[in-house]
């Protein structure tokens, strides 16, 4: 039987101060690996890149092409980006100072067959532990 009942106020708060405490990408992939389910991490991900590629002014299609998510994905990631709480925005102005500081780009396009080669096992796992760039 699940739970239906919502997280306590404490409970978020918990939440959201495991992941801000957190400063190795490693502990943090670590972490979602614990909580979350292969597909959910797989679908975070997935809207991050929607968010970046939103920013960036790509067409709704290219981001499909690129990242294989549907319309109603990109524009509930849209709405957010644009309307939403502030995170999306937060992360990607965070990426893109980072990128500028080390000199990388944060605007290279991630590509669709890199992700789409990952399978829910446990060596499948292991790939979300690497290092990922925004």
């Amino acid at each position: 039987m699940t739970s239906t009942k919502k997280a306590t106020p404490e409970e978020l708060e918990l939440l959201y101060r495991a992941l801000a405490l957190q400063t190795d990408e490693r502990l943090i992939a670590a972490l979602l690996e614990d909580m979350c389910t292969i597909r959910e991490i797989d679908e975070m991900a997935q809207r991050l890149t929607v968010a970046k590629l939103l920013a960036a002014d790509l067409p709704y299609i290219a981001i499909s092409d690129i990242t294989g998510a549907s319309a109603t994905t990109i524009a509930r990631v849209s709405k957010s980006l644009n309307y939403g709480a502030g995170g999306y925005r937060s992360v990607l102005d965070l990426e893109d100072a980072a990128s500028s500081k080390s000199g990388t780009s944060a605007s290279q396009t991630p590509n669709k067959d890199a992700s789409a080669s990952q399978t829910p096992n446990k060596d499948a796992s292991a790939s979300h532990t690497g290092s990922t760039t925004i």
